[in-house]
């Protein structure tokens, strides 16, 4: 039985429609939905999520992204944090099941292995992304976290039980404040968290807008969470960019202990103490961390 065939000229003419037609199709392809997250591009290139930290939105990154152009920028926003309804976020843990939708998102945006980058809160959730799902990224930039943050609140060498009992304490005195208790808080911890005071306003305003539910239940979380024992599971590079806080007066040397000790267990580690900085790095050191940003996304 013959096969009906057709002129060359024909074929060729069919396959370049449907190449033309291919962008129009993923235009209309269904957009990310989830109750968790929320997320924007910026700028094209090569593919970089940015996750921010606890009660933050993507104006962390927004000094970051104008200074360093040339890449496509993925800015997670977490629901119930900077004005953003609660979502999906509104009872359980935040983290961990944020960390899940992130990994979701790449998957069905079809990223081929982001660079990711997290700060503080952003920072943990980063490495239970790299860890828990090591085919994801194909890099991890962790700012000022420490994957173990109990043991900074609830004091060298103590267990999950005290840990706990401090976290609960923590969460019971936070949502029983009043709003003026609230903002005199954010205040107090902003001047703490930002050393360049023209940058506080913006991350009050996010903190207070913040809903004190998500925002208390994502802190406790962290301060439980002790990621230390999957670090070793991580098989991608890391580069952890650190301050050691004012209210830590510890010797420096023992401080990049704490934090040489913590990461031992990453196969691929660059640890570098920035100085001069509060947890807002980015903020504070914005040429440094620009600098330290370019080489970790052009490194291979």
């Amino acid at each position: 039985m013959r096969h009906p065939s057709f002129p060359r000229r024909s074929m060729l003419g069919a396959a370049a429609a449907l190449i033309a037609v291919l962008p129009l199709a993923q235009a209309f392809a269904a957009p990310f939905e989830s109750g968790r997250i929320t997320v924007t591009t910026e700028g094209s290139g090569p593919d970089v999520v940015l996750i921010p930290g606890l009660n933050s939105s993507p104006r962390a990154w927004a000094t970051t992204v104008a200074a360093l152009p040339g890449y496509r920028y993925h800015l997670v926003q977490l629901s119930g944090f900077a004005g953003q309804p609660v979502g999906g976020n509104k009872e359980g843990d935040v983290a961990a099941p944020v960390a899940e939708e992130i990994a979701r998102y790449i998957r069905e945006a079809g990223l081929k292995q982001p660079a990711v980058i997290g700060h503080s809160m952003g920072g943990t959730m980063g490495m239970m992304l790299a860890a828990r799902h090591p085919d994801a990224l194909s890099k991890l930039m962790v700012v000022d976290m420490h994957p173990y943050l109990g043991a900074f609140f609830a004091g060298p060498g103590a267990g999950p039980e005290k840990v706990a009992a401090v976290a609960d304490a923590i969460a019971a005195g936070n949502l029983a404040a009043s709003p003026e208790q609230r903002r005199q808080n954010a205040n107090a911890t902003i001047a703490g968290m930002v050393d360049t005071e023209a940058m506080r306003a913006g991350a009050i305003d996010d903190s207070m807008k913040s809903d004190a539910g998500v925002s208390t239940r994502a802190f406790r979380e962290l301060l439980v969470t002790n990621l230390i024992p999957e670090l070793s599971k991580i098989s991608k590079p890391v580069t952890v960019l650190y301050v050691q806080p004012k209210t830590v007066p510890i010797p420096a040397e023992q401080f990049d202990y704490v934090y040489r000790n913590a990461y031992a267990p990453v196969k691929q580690l660059t640890l570098k103490r920035i100085p001069d900085s509060a947890h807002f790095i980015m903020w504070d050191q914005p040429q440094r961390f620009q600098g330290e940003l370019k080489a970790f996304l052009a490194a291979p």
